[in-house]
């Protein structure tokens, strides 16, 4: 049996360029690999077996077993077999990536490099076949590495699931940052919180416990913001509320990139994971 760890990725800033003539969206975004992870455990046979290990539970009743997989699709698009079993940690529906980077471990394991075939599965799967910290551009096939460093972020993870296709239509409606909302460094969130209004309930909660701006994760509905020194995982707690919902708060590190055996090798030295904490 062997076994990869799939770390969600954080988009710390996001800029839509342009359109193609065939609907894709060009980006421009920053990308980082967080210490919250899912793990695929590969053995011989096939199969795909779920496992909930999401906080609080309930985070994988919408997700396929089946061929929409994108476990499953990886491994048809390397024209492999494998019995997985997945341990599901990152919720669905957050923009942490977390559908993305269980393909790009399927890609790993089998030993491929080639981006191409990682974005005809997803346009974040190129980066998470690369990890760490990156540049990412074009429909998210170029990647461009950038040195690694050890930072800390706090999590808020609501009750919701945000639609990313949604999300552009949106986007390219007309939805965009409104006067006097100031520039969270994602060109996606006035969208997203016009899809899903619920989304800048939450925001404004994070807002109100650590005193600063929070920034959308990719299409949402995950917000962060940056805690270097882990005072505002002490100061905010482990849940938020909003109404009578509740959400629970993380705190996550940074991760480098893949090594040439296709793992990430954390916690680094000195360090303990954060995700959880």
């Amino acid at each position: 049996m062997q076994r990869l760890t799939a770390p969600a990725k954080l988009t710390l800033s996001l800029r839509v360029v342009d359109v193609r003539a065939d609907g894709y969206h060009l980006l421009d975004a920053e990308m980082v690999s967080l210490d919250l992870a899912d793990e695929l455990e590969f053995s011989a046979g096939g199969g795909l077996e779920l496992v909930d290990e999401t906080v609080g539970g309930g985070g994988i009743g919408a997700l396929a077993a089946g061929r929409a997989n994108l476990v499953t699709r990886a491994l048809e698009v390397v024209g492999r077999s494998a019995a997985v079993r997945l341990l599901k940690r990152i919720p669905l529906g957050a923009g942490l990536g977390g559908g993305s980077s269980d393909a790009a471990a399927v890609l790993r394991w089998a030993g491929c490099r080639d981006l191409s075939l990682g974005v005809a599965l997803g346009a974040d799967v190129p980066f998470c076949m690369v990890g760490g910290r990156a540049r990412v551009r074009g429909i998210g096939e170029v990647v461009d590495v950038l040195p690694f460093e050890r930072r800390r972020f706090l999590l808020l993870l609501p009750p919701l699931a945000v639609d990313t296709a949604a999300v552009y239509r949106a986007f390219d409606a007309g939805e965009r940052l409104s006067p006097g909302d100031e520039d969270g460094g994602n060109d996606l969130e006035a969208a997203a919180m016009a899809v899903v209004p619920a989304l800048r309930r939450w925001r404004q909660a994070l807002e109100g416990a650590c005193c600063r701006r929070p920034r959308l994760a990719g299409s949402g509905a995950a917000w962060f913001v940056e805690d270097p020194h882990g005072r505002l995982a002490d100061q905010v707690g482990r849940q938020l509320a909003v109404g009578p919902w509740s959400a629970p708060v993380l705190s996550v590190r940074t991760v480098p990139p893949f090594g040439d055996d296709g793992a990430v090798a954390w916690p680094l030295p000195g360090e303990e994971p954060a995700a959880g904490d």
